[in-house]
């Protein structure tokens, strides 16, 4: 163990036992996170607020805060901090960003940081189940008894095993300012600070961790075998803190420096391999169904081989009663922003092309999006509302397919885009989005001075045209899938940009009912308005962490997006999907009927 670990226990023990015994009073611990990936955890006193926040801040960590604003999820702090709930993690970012992708990210740490943060070693951040919190202890103990975290070389981010007092690898953390572009990121891929554009545009650089969280709270009843997982401050001399190489002190002289992270911390999973390696045929039917209900409902963007966990059960049997059993890990690229191309390397195997249960049928049925973005909403305050509603969106999609009678394979192709020569076309699942928020532009009731007039808890600047304009370059795209209120959107937005005439204004829709629909009352979130191009041209610097996260980068390939609209027309939007949905799932049964696809891995026999 190294002496300065050994000093931090020494000082951070003591006052972690008080904090547990008798408990701050009238305080909520919060921990708050520079771009750069410094963290100090604080007690907020009822008269703080972020000017004091970032006083504290830069005292404790020598770190400017002149031209910075204080966010949490979408919102920026001002005065009132009394959104801000226990264990909640800040950012403080910058408001607008001068930086060249080739300057060096540097985490400052005055020398008595460890004196001004009396975090204990690994702090959960918000609830937690049983396992998780033995797991953290497991964990403190192996820290304590001097056994040192190992690091992953695998993948694009910094990862580490954590041990217990036996030597154990018990669980894996992934500091948030280590992932991909983050500015500490241990394998050269930085250039970025936290809250910009990440890997995929519509995941921000920093926000993985609680994503792979809520994969795991959304795992009802640990259906789909998601491991334990919850969001830590955890402090090691173990972790990266890229310095310059040319002038200071050179990376490969420092000595190792106590530092504390937000970090996702999930349970080590032990294994025997993983989906990549091997034949897929053994892996039970409903494993796999299980797994790909997971991703459709979080719309996972990464679901590779690489990321199922494949354990042997030799002479015995698992939970389907096979030999094999999976566990699906890395979700931090689920629930983006705005629909993207997800990946589903399930698709291709035989298990998806057999009809669901009627247990997994029974699942489904019983899933409700509001009560499960509620949860999110109150396990996660730092999750972006625009997250929530790919998630809504996704499970009325997936309950609805599976209703009628589509398999996982259908539901997944409705999901995916296609490549038509050298063009990206939109999923089925995005033409019904466009269509839907058309229907929404051409709604009259919507008032900017009713708007204007409301309370704003969040802003996404963003014109109601920029929804659309990114797909103006794609004019092979025509819909011939689709037919009757399915036509093309792109070619209605030209005509309506290019002619007067109204006489698609006065083309009827057919009126359709589903007996399981959501109800526009159900869907209560938080006011999300628009703003004029002017006011968004002149506040954009202001707001830039309000914005989406695909905003912030050159528009390509959303075609549709959720995050700019407000909630009065996020409702209306609702239910026009759900209207349109219906017809798209018959056109999608009838052209499976027509046309047997042949898909990767048919020949397996169950």
């Amino acid at each position: 163990m190294s002496p300065n670990l050994e000093g931090t226990l020494k000082s951070q023990v003591p006052t972690l036992l008080l904090r547990r015994l008798f408990g701050p009073a009238g305080r909520r611990r919060v921990f708050v996170q520079t771009e750069s990936g410094c963290v100090l955890g604080m007690d907020l006193d009822r008269g703080d607020n972020a000017h004091t926040v970032k006083r504290r801040l830069q005292l404790a960590l020598n770190v400017p805060t002149g031209g910075t604003s204080l966010t949490f999820g979408d919102r920026v702090l001002e005065n009132d901090l009394s959104s801000v709930r226990h264990d909640s993690p800040l950012l403080l970012t910058r408001n607008s960003i001068h930086r060249s992708c080739s300057t060096p990210c540097l985490c400052p740490v005055s020398e008595d940081f460890e004196q001004k943060d009396c975090s204990g070693l690994v702090e959960i951040l918000g609830s937690s189940s049983g396992s998780v919190r033995r797991l953290v202890d497991d964990v403190a103990a192996g820290i304590m008894g001097g056994l040192d975290p190992v690091p992953i070389d695998s993948g694009l981010g910094g990862s580490y095993y954590f041990r217990n007092d036996e030597g154990d690898r018990v669980a894996i953390v992934k500091p948030t300012d280590e992932e991909p572009f983050a500015p500490n990121n241990p394998k050269g891929f930085t250039g970025r600070a936290l809250g910009q554009p990440g890997l995929k545009k519509s995941v921000r650089v920093g926000e993985t961790g609680f994503r792979e969280v809520a994969a795991y709270l959304l795992d009802h009843e640990n259906f789909a075998n998601v491991p334990a997982t919850a969001l830590v401050k955890i402090t090691h001399s173990v972790f990266n803190i890229n310095r310059p190489m040319n002038g200071g002190t050179p990376a490969h002289d420092h000595k190792p420096q106590v530092t504390s992270k937000i970090a996702s911390f999930q349970q080590f999973i032990a294994h025997d391999f993983d989906a990549s390696d091997h034949g897929t045929s053994s892996f039970p039917v409903a494993a796999v169904h299980r797994i790909g209900i997971l991703d459709i409902r979080i719309f996972n963007t990464d679901r590779h081989g690489g990321n199922v966990l494949v354990r042997k059960l030799d002479g015995g049997t698992g939970r389907f009663g096979c030999q094999t059993e999976l566990f699906p890990i890395d979700h931090g690229l689920c629930l983006p922003e705005n629909l993207e191309d997800p990946y589903f390397e399930w698709i291709h195997w035989a298990q998806a092309s057999i009809p669901f249960s009627e247990e997994e049928l029974e699942y489904i049925s019983k899933l409700d999006p509001m009560r499960d973005a509620a949860m999110l909403r109150g396990e996660l305050p730092m999750i972006r509302e625009a997250c929530l509603r790919v998630l809504i969106l996704c499970t009325i999609f997936l309950k609805e397919a599976a209703a009628f009678g589509l398999c996982l394979a259908e539901i997944g192709e409705m999901m995916t885009r296609e490549f038509r020569g050298m063009e990206e076309e939109p999923s089925k699942l995005e033409v019904v989005c466009m269509e839907a928020r058309r229907k929404v532009d051409e709604w009259e009731p919507f008032s900017p001075s009713v708007e204007q007039g409301e309370d704003m808890d969040f802003q996404f600047s963003m014109d109601v045209l920029g929804g659309y304009s990114d797909v103006i370059r794609s004019p092979r795209f025509n819909c011939s899938g689709l037919k009757g209120s399915f036509r093309n959107p792109l070619t209605k937005l030209v005509e309506s940009m290019n002619e007067d005439g109204d006489d698609e204004e006065d083309r009827k829709e057919p009126s359709m009912h589903s007996s399981d629909r959501f109800s526009s009352a159900d869907f209560s979130t938080p006011s999300l308005h628009r703003t004029t191009s002017s006011k968004t041209s002149s506040n954009s610097s202001m707001h830039a962490p309000n914005r989406s996260a695909d905003e912030q980068l050159p528009s390509s390939l959303c075609f549709v997006r959720l995050s700019d609209m407000s909630a009065e027309e996020w409702h209306v939007f609702v239910e026009k999907f759900q209207e349109l949905l219906k017809e798209a799932l018959e056109e999608c049964k009838a052209a499976a009927g027509q046309r047997m696809k042949q898909r990767l891995g048919t020949s397996c026999k169950f």
